[in-house]
């Protein structure tokens, strides 16, 4: 018998459409292709027993700034833990960048650089939550809060000349937040992008949530069990006559969304889907290590996140290269889970969550890079490893089809990227066909675990499919 609604993946915007949906009353069966929920945002035991790995994000600094985690009470469903360094950047002579929770203390330890640091993210930090409502809903509607979204395109607009009076560290610190969007763009979406990130590193923190990321999405299920709905594991959806339903949310890339619904979509429609503009991948690496990574600077133990890659402009200069090539020294970002949450790994050993970025749907892995990226600023490294195992960007999106060629983003995050996601318009989740809806990251408000995206196409088909406002 059809449902009301289907959902086609079970990722974090997946749920969040399909919870969205059945709160509002509706019969909702959600399907999913892997044998767990979570997409993205799973976790799971690989080839060291007793150790359990993020498969993709491991650290989630939207979760505390959510506009939807906090309408569902996420935060009371999930035990995070939020370390008091958000994140630490260490630089090869031997200097490290500390991101404090506390904004003021991280001021003082730079030193002559806080001011500039202060400059920066200060006025974003005292305006994080009006931030966050503007920027994790759509952006093509008037603003609830002008003088936030004023203030914060102004320093936006600041960033994009890069280290401008910050000082070589504190334009690192930044430089580092900035490159979680990969690619090395420098217009006002990058900067942007990476302005709100290191701001909510201050305002809130980075939380590691315990059991790691699928903790998230099993509490999503559960929640969404309770309303009612249904979950089908280990089912794949290649066509859409396999869903008997007329209102379809799809949590997928745009490219699966024209495979699957084929011609009941327009034909421009479908090209502008196929040809989806692609950042650059990611290799992974899953590590086991015998003893805690032997930091060259101790304080960076204490971080939930070290971002690796050096100065701002040598950040810059290896994420422009791996648009289309490997680079021998690239951006990474490293979390070590296990420093807080005990669950992750045996007695004595801990897990290491590492990524750096590489040309799209390149195969190569990057273990070797890696590990002497990491050797570099914790001598001693390679000898505590005693288990690793290399996702590479083909790997990842075999995983997770969603990752298409390893791309983490959902597709580029430059500004034509975020407005036109995947077309320019006020309501850029419902697609040309009656009831069939796209609610992945790869539509606004872009990529991360925040669950808007999934939410907002959920409200924009109670409203169209059913006249339910919410």
């Amino acid at each position: 018998m059809a449902h009301d609604a289907a959902v086609i993946g079970a990722g974090p915007n997946g749920l969040a459409a399909a919870l969205t949906m059945a709160r509002a009353g509706l019969s909702v069966r959600l399907i999913e292709r892997n044998a767990t929920v979570g997409g993205a945002a799973r976790t799971a035991e690989l080839g060291y027993p007793g150790a359990i790995h993020d498969l993709g994000s491991a650290v989630h600094p939207m979760s505390l700034v959510s506009p939807f985690f906090e309408l569902i009470g996420l935060r009371d469903a999930v035990d995070f833990i939020v370390p008091e360094i958000s994140f630490a950047h260490p630089l090869a002579d031997g200097r490290a960048g500390i991101a404090y929770r506390d904004l003021e203390r991280t001021v003082k330890e730079l030193g002559a650089q806080g001011t500039g640091y202060q400059r920066v993210f200060g006025p974003v930090v005292d305006r994080v939550n009006g931030t966050a409502d503007t920027l994790l809903n759509p952006l093509l509607r008037l603003p609830r809060h002008p003088i936030a979204l004023a203030v914060f395109g102004m320093r936006a607009l600041q960033l994009m000349v890069p280290g401008l009076g910050t000082g070589e560290l504190a334009a690192a610190m930044i430089a580092g937040c900035g490159a979680h969007t990969a690619g090395g763009g420098r217009g006002p979406a990058a900067s942007g992008a990476g302005l709100f990130l290191g701001a909510t590193a201050h305002a809130g923190g980075w939380p590691i949530p315990r059991g790691g990321s699928q903790a998230i999405s099993d509490a999503m299920a559960a929640m969404f069990t309770a309303a009612g709905g249904s979950i089908e594991l280990d089912t794949e959806i290649t066509n859409i006559a396999q869903i008997s339903e007329k209102t379809v949310l799809f949590d997928t890339s745009p490219e699966a969304l024209s495979k699957i619904a084929g011609d009941r979509l327009p034909q421009k429609y479908r090209k502008t889907l196929e040809t989806t503009r692609r950042a650059p991948g990611s290799c992974l690496i899953h590590y086991v290590l015998n003893s805690p990574v032997p930091w060259r600077n101790p304080e960076i133990a204490g971080a939930g996140t070290i971002h690796l890659g050096g100065t701002a402009k040598e950040i810059g200069r290896q994420e422009r290269i791996v648009r289309t090539q490997i680079s021998d020294a690239p951006y990474a970002i490293v979390s070590q889970p296990s420093t807080f949450d005990d669950s992750r790994a045996p007695v004595g050993k801990h897990v290491l969550w590492a990524y750096c970025h590489v040309p799209n749907g390149d195969p190569r892995d990057m273990s070797a890079i890696m590990n002497k990226m990491i050797e570099d600023v914790a001598p001693g490294f390679i000898d505590t490893i005693e288990y690793s195992e290399a996702v590479t960007a083909p790997g990842l999106a075999a995983q997770n089809p969603n990752l298409v060629g390893g791309d983490l983003s959902g597709g580029m995050t430059d500004i034509s990227g975020m407005l036109a996601r995947p077309t320019l318009s006020a309501d850029p989740w419902r697609t040309p066909s009656a009831g069939l809806y796209l609610a992945s990251s790869s539509t606004p408000p872009g990529p991360a675990v925040h669950g808007m995206n999934g939410y907002l196409a959920a409200r924009s088909a109670l409203r169209h499919e059913f006249g339910i406002m919410r």
